[in-house]
């Protein structure tokens, strides 16, 4: 059986493991937002920047990415994904049935937020999630560039955000 893994912020264009297949789908009951605060990889504990994360609510549904593991490299791929996204136990891993563009329905590994978990912050105004992401850096790089990265990906591939599209404008010029 093959394994499936959601992809709507970093995955898209930082996966982290080989690629078989990707195919545009649609998560239902959950929305893309930047709900968590970055401690890690885009901010840290003195100055936490901001990820996305999947918040479940009812009645919307985030599109992105299904990707599906390369065979043979399924378990090397799970511990990868756990030691990324696990790192502060904010997100939980789920299998959730994601509808794909072709028509499929597969069941995807996803990591939605744990709404419970310290580092949860959804419901932050667009301006103040613009200021933070604007000036933190992390382990692995500021956090405009998780930004600006996803946005431009979203772009690509055709997916519209509004909510992205808008601080990647005003993240740009604070920034300038």
């Amino acid at each position: 059986m093959a394994m499936w893994v959601f992809g709507y912020g970093s995955l898209l264009w930082k996966p982290g493991f080989e690629v078989a297949e990707s195919v545009i789908g649609r998560l239902p009951g959950y929305a893309r937002s930047f709900c968590m605060r970055s401690i890690h990889h885009r901010g840290s504990v003195a100055q936490p920047g901001l990820v996305l994360a999947l918040d479940a609510v009812v009645g919307t549904a985030c599109d992105g990415i299904a990707l599906r593991v390369a065979p043979g490299t399924e378990d090397e791929t799970l511990q990868y994904l756990r030691d990324r996204e696990l790192i502060s136990s904010a997100y939980v891993e789920k299998n959730l049935d994601v509808q794909m563009t072709d028509g499929r329905t597969v069941e995807a590994l996803v990591y939605v937020i744990d709404a419970e978990h310290e580092q949860y912050c959804g419901g932050l105004p667009l301006e103040e999630q613009a200021q933070i992401i604007a000036t933190a850096v992390g382990g692995m790089g500021p956090n405009t560039e998780y930004l600006f990265n996803t946005a431009s990906h979203l772009a690509q591939i055709g997916l519209h955000d509004a909510s992205l599209e808008w601080l990647h404008g005003r993240v740009k010029e604070l920034c300038a």
